[in-house]
Protein backbone atom coordinates (compact mmCIF):
# COMPACT_ATOMS: atom_id res chain seq x y z
CA UNK A 1 0.00 0.00 0.00
CA UNK A 2 1.16 3.40 -1.41
CA UNK A 3 0.99 6.13 1.53
CA UNK A 4 2.07 8.79 -0.91
CA UNK A 5 -1.05 9.85 -2.32
CA UNK A 6 -3.06 10.14 0.81
CA UNK A 7 -0.35 12.08 2.34
CA UNK A 8 -0.31 14.46 -0.67
CA UNK A 9 -3.69 14.37 -0.53
CA UNK A 10 -3.93 15.65 2.97
CA UNK A 11 -0.60 18.31 2.79
CA UNK A 12 -1.84 20.22 -0.12
CA UNK A 13 -5.01 21.47 1.32
CA UNK A 14 -3.55 21.88 4.46
CA UNK A 15 -1.00 24.02 3.21
CA UNK A 16 -3.50 25.83 1.05
CA UNK A 17 -5.86 26.58 4.39
CA UNK A 18 -2.33 27.75 6.34
CA UNK A 19 -1.55 30.29 3.32
CA UNK A 20 -5.34 31.57 3.43
CA UNK A 21 -5.17 32.40 7.10
CA UNK A 22 -1.53 33.92 7.05
CA UNK A 23 -3.21 36.13 4.32
CA UNK A 24 -6.22 37.00 6.34
CA UNK A 25 -4.26 37.93 9.42
CA UNK A 26 -1.53 39.79 7.48
CA UNK A 27 1.78 37.90 8.68
CA UNK A 28 4.39 40.54 8.69
CA UNK A 29 7.74 40.03 8.12
CA UNK A 30 10.39 42.43 9.75
CA UNK A 31 13.00 42.93 6.83
CA UNK A 32 16.10 45.57 6.72
CA UNK A 33 18.17 47.11 8.98
CA UNK A 34 17.48 47.22 12.83
CA UNK A 35 13.94 45.66 12.14
CA UNK A 36 11.57 46.58 13.83
CA UNK A 37 13.35 49.70 14.94
CA UNK A 38 12.61 52.76 13.43
CA UNK A 39 15.28 54.75 12.13
CA UNK A 40 13.41 57.72 10.15
CA UNK A 41 11.20 60.26 12.04
CA UNK A 42 9.53 63.64 10.58
CA UNK A 43 9.83 66.28 13.49
CA UNK A 44 8.23 68.90 11.56
CA UNK A 45 6.98 70.42 8.13
CA UNK A 46 6.47 74.05 7.57
CA UNK A 47 5.56 75.34 3.84
CA UNK A 48 6.66 78.28 2.79
CA UNK A 49 5.03 78.74 -0.66
CA UNK A 50 2.61 76.06 -2.15
CA UNK A 51 5.41 74.13 -3.87
CA UNK A 52 8.59 75.04 -1.43
CA UNK A 53 8.82 73.33 1.83
CA UNK A 54 11.60 72.61 4.58
CA UNK A 55 11.25 68.89 6.62
CA UNK A 56 13.05 68.62 10.10
CA UNK A 57 13.77 64.81 10.16
CA UNK A 58 15.31 62.64 12.19
CA UNK A 59 17.56 59.84 10.51
CA UNK A 60 18.83 57.30 13.51
CA UNK A 61 20.56 60.06 15.65
CA UNK A 62 21.19 62.57 13.47
CA UNK A 63 18.61 65.73 13.30
CA UNK A 64 18.88 67.63 9.68
CA UNK A 65 16.83 69.86 8.12
CA UNK A 66 16.19 69.15 4.38
CA UNK A 67 14.57 71.78 1.34
CA UNK A 68 12.37 70.75 -0.89
CA UNK A 69 10.63 71.87 -4.12
CA UNK A 70 9.24 70.75 -7.36
CA UNK A 71 12.50 70.50 -8.81
CA UNK A 72 15.22 69.43 -5.74
CA UNK A 73 15.44 68.17 -2.70
CA UNK A 74 18.55 69.25 -0.50
CA UNK A 75 19.86 69.58 3.09
CA UNK A 76 20.22 72.51 4.34
CA UNK A 77 21.90 71.40 7.80
CA UNK A 78 22.29 68.33 9.66
CA UNK A 79 23.64 67.83 13.69
CA UNK A 80 24.89 65.02 14.95
CA UNK A 81 23.07 63.01 18.82
CA UNK A 82 20.31 65.67 19.00
CA UNK A 83 17.38 65.41 21.12
CA UNK A 84 17.23 61.28 21.50
CA UNK A 85 14.14 60.57 22.52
Amino acid sequence: MDIQPYAAAILVPALAGLLVVVRKRGLRLQRGIGAGIRNLEVLERVALSPHHMIHLVRVADRVVLIGTSPSTCQLLDGAEGTDKR
